[in-house]
C-alpha cells in the first residue's frame, strides 16, 4: 500500500464516512474503535498451550556491552491450530525474542531489515539517546541495518520493543513486530519474588483472522480509504497471549509473577482472576510496596507486574483470566490449570522499592496538550492542540534537568505515551491519586478527562515525540515533537 493513512484522510474525508458508521457520533465527530470480524474457523478457548517467547542470546559480549541481532522478516507460523499465518516478526517469531538486559549495562541491538518495507524500532519505556529512540522517520530501509544503543541508565522494569514507522505503526505491530525487553537490577534480584519459570511475561493483544488464516489489516491490499471506518481503532475478535489464542497454562500451587503487557492496537482490558491480584510493578518498575486489587486495567502499551498465588487453590482447579471490559469471546483471555503441589520459597515483601516523589512545586512550566479529533486538510483527523503531527515542528522545548507539569485532556479515550522520561500522575480530573507515587510512561486518558503529570527531563538532549498509543490515532497524526535543550 503506497497511500498513507494521513493522505487517505485528506482524499476521502472521514467525516462523511463516520456519519454512516455505528459507534460514530455526528455531533461529536469522534469515531470509536471498530471490530474486525474473523472468518477463519477459531479454536475453542483454552485448547492451546501458552507459549513462552524465547530468550535472545547476545551475538557477542565485551567488557560492559552486550550485542544482540534482531531481524524483522516475514514468516509463516501456526497461530490458529492447523493453519499457517503470515506474520512480520523479529527473527520470524511473534512475539519477538525476549531481551534480558541489566540496568547500567550498555546493550546494543543491531536491526537488519529483511522486510520489503521500511521499519523503525522503539524501545518503549527506555531512557534512550535520541538517535536510538526510534524516531518515526528514522527509517531502516529494506536490506539496511541500524544499531540501537541503549545505555539503560534506569531501574529494573518490564519494557517492550516494537515498530514505530510513521503512518504505519498500526499495521506493522498488528502483523507481529513486538517483543519484550526486560531490564533487571540487583535491587530487584535481592527480593524473594517469584523467579525462573514462575516469572512469566504475558503479551496480550487482539487480532482477527481471514478464512485462510491470515491477519488482514484494513487498507492493506484493499481499495484506498478502506481503513477509514477503523480510524477510531482496530479491534480483533481473538485474544492472543504470547501469540496464542486463549491459551492455557499449567501451574503449581505456588506464587507466580506475571508481567502483563497490553500490546493491542486499540483495546483496553479489565483483567480479573476472580480472586486477589497483587500489583508489584508498573511501566517504570517496582512500586514502593504491594497493592492487592481485584482487577487490573490496562490501556494500550501499559504494563503491570502482578503476583498471583495459586496455593489458595486445590490441584485440579481451573482459574480463568478474564477481561471484564469485553463481551463473548473477547471476555476470555487465558486459563490456568492447577495440576501439582510444589515447594514455594517466594514471598512478596511489604517493602519493594523506593520511588522518589517528584515535587510539582519545582516545575518550571505547566504545558497544556489537548488530544482530540478535528479538521485536518478538510477531513477529520486526530490532533494535539488542534495540529496534526509535523516532523519539522517543535511543540515543546524543555530544558535538560528541569521538572515540568503537563496537563493532558481528551475528547475520547487516548492512552498517551511520553518518550525519554518516565512521569508520575498528579491528578485525574482534579483529584489526586491515592497511594505512593509510581513511575509511568503511558497514561490512559478516558473520555472527556484531564490528567496532570509531572516529569523531569534527564539524561539526553535532543528530539523526541509524545503521542496517543491507540495506534490508529497515532498513525492518523496524533503525535507531537518535543526537544530537550
Amino acid at each position: 500500500m503506497t497511500l498513507s493513512r494521513r493522505r487517505a484522510l485528506q482524499l476521502f474525508g472521514l467525516g462523511a464516512v463516520a456519519a454512516a458508521l455505528p459507534g460514530c457520533s455526528l455531533l461529536e465527530g469522534t469515531p470509536q474503535p471498530q471490530l474486525l470480524t474473523s472468518t477463519a474457523p477459531l479454536p475453542k478457548p483454552y485448547a492451546v498451550p501458552l507459549p513462552v517467547p524465547e530468550i535472545a542470546k547476545p551475538s557477542r559480549t565485551t567488557a560492559g556491552v552486550d550485542y544482540y541481532d534482531l531481524t524483522p522478516r516475514a514468516a509463516d507460523v501456526e497461530i490458529l491450530p492447523g493453519m499457517k499465518t503470515r506474520i512480520w516478526g523479529y527473527g520470524g517469531s511473534f512475539p519477538g525474542p525476549t531481551i534480558e538486559a541489566r540496568a547500567g549495562r550498555r546493550t546494543v541491538v543491531r536491526l537488519a531489515n529483511e522486510l520489503d518495507v521500511p521499519t523503525v524500532m522503539h524501545l518503549h519505556g527506555g531512557h534512550t539517546p535520541p538517535e536510538s529512540d526510534g524516531y518515526p522517520t528514522d527509517l531502516v530501509q529494506p536490506a539496511q541495518r541500524r544499531d540501537y544503543d541503549f545505555p539503560l541508565d534506569q531501574r529494573a522494569a518490564t519494557l517492550w520493543y516494537h515498530d514505530h514507522r510513521m503512518d504505519y505503526t498500526g499495521p506493522q505491530v498488528w502483523r507481529g513486530l513486538a517483543g519484550f525487553f526486560l531490564v533487571r537490577d540487583a535491587e530487584e534480584e535481592a527480593l524473594p519474588l517469584p523467579s525462573g519459570e514462575r516469572d512469566l511475561p504475558l503479551m496480550i493483544c487482539d487480532r482477527s483472522f481471514s478464512e485462510d488464516g491470515q491477519m488482514p489489516y484494513p487498507g492493506y491490499g484493499d481499495k484506498p480509504g478502506a481503513l477509514e471506518p477503523y480510524m477510531g481503532g482496530v479491534l480483533g475478535d481473538v485474544i492472543l497471549v504470547n501469540g496464542a489464542p486463549w491459551p492455557e497454562l499449567r501451574v503449581a500451587r505456588a506464587r507466580y509473577r506475571f508481567r502483563l503487557l497490553n500490546a493491542s492496537n486499540a483495546r483496553t482490558y479489565e483483567l480479573s482472576t476472580g480472586g486477589p491480584i497483587v500489583r508489584i510493578g508498573s511501566d517504570g518498575g517496582l512500586l514502593t510496596g504491594p497493592v492487592t486489587v481485584r482487577q487490573v486495567r490496562l490501556a494500550p502499551a501499559e504494563r503491570v507486574d502482578v503476583v498471583v498465588d495459586f496455593a489458595a487453590h486445590k490441584v485440579g482447579d481451573r482459574v480463568e483470566l478474564r477481561n471484564l471490559a469485553g463481551e463473548g469471546p473477547q471476555a476470555r483471555v487465558m486459563r490456568f490449570v492447577v495440576d501439582r503441589d510444589a515447594r514455594d520459597d517466594s514471598a512478596v515483601p511489604a517493602k519493594l522499592s523506593t520511588v522518589e516523589r517528584l515535587d510539582p512545586a519545582k516545575a518550571t512550566v505547566t504545558r497544556d496538550f489537548e488530544f482530540s479529533s478535528g479538521s485536518m486538510h478538510g477531513a477529520t483527523g486526530w490532533l494535539i492542540n488542534g495540529k496534526p503531527f509535523d516532523p519539522k515542528r517543535m511543540d515543546a522545548r524543555p530544558k535538560l534537568g528541569d521538572t515540568e507539569i503537563w496537563r493532558l485532556s481528551s475528547d475520547v479515550a487516548h492512552p498517551v505515551h511520553l518518550h525519554l522520561s518516565h512521569f508520575q500522575v498528579l491528578s485525574v480530573n482534579g483529584e489526586r491519586p491515592a497511594g505512593p507515587p509510581e513511575w509511568k510512561d503511558t497514561v490512559e486518558l478516558r473520555d472527556a478527562q484531564t490528567v496532570e503529570i509531572v516529569t523531569r527531563f534527564t539524561g539526553y538532549k535532543g528530539r523526541y515525540v509524545f503521542h496517543c498509543h491507540n495506534l490508529e490515532h497515532e498513525d492518523m497524526a496524533m503525535m507531537a515533537n518535543f526537544e530537550v535543550v
